[in-house]
């Protein structure tokens, strides 16, 4: 006898990620109000974020694991991120799909079914990454700086 499991999902997710993924087909392809907020700068973003953290904050709500909610905030940031770089953050905003990432987390940890370990090797490596981003001008800076420091010692 087959058991049978209750998924447990949330329309309005569903929605706000239909809404702003998937909204609008073209041919093979599809996408949303993201890819086309995205090209309004600098608003575009911040609203997209907004929705985005809406939905985080309705899958906390629910009580997904903390793990599986930093992994969510992390597609959010790689996707505002990257967003915010001209023309190549356009082009970006309609091939990355957050809110579509985050939907599957979100069901995911409700029905059990995800690895809290992998979620926090994830936020752990984008973490990693975005320090050493960080590094790189620091030291340049202080590269910089020596070498004028350097410089105005010998005459």
């Amino acid at each position: 006898m087959a058991v049978l499991t209750k998924i447990r999902r949330d329309p309005v997710i569903e929605y706000l990620e239909w809404l702003t993924e998937r909204a609008i087909p073209l041919g093979r392809w599809s996408f949303g109000l993201d890819g086309i907020l995205g090209l309004i700068p600098g608003l575009g973003d911040v609203v997209s974020g907004i929705i985005a953290t809406y939905i985080i904050g309705r899958a906390a709500r629910d009580g997904v694991p903390r793990a599986a909610l930093a992994r969510m905030m992390t597609n959010v940031a790689i996707d505002t991120l990257v967003g915010s770089v001209p023309f190549v953050g356009d082009l970006f905003d309609f091939m990355y799909k957050a809110n579509t990432k985050n939907l599957r987390i979100y069901e995911e940890s409700l029905n059990g079914q995800r690895e809290q370990a992998k979620d926090w090797a994830t936020v752990a490596l984008f973490v990693a990454g975005m320090l050493v981003l960080l590094a790189i001008p620091v030291a340049i800076a202080i590269l910089l700086l020596m070498r004028v420091l350097q410089g105005s010692q010998v005459q």
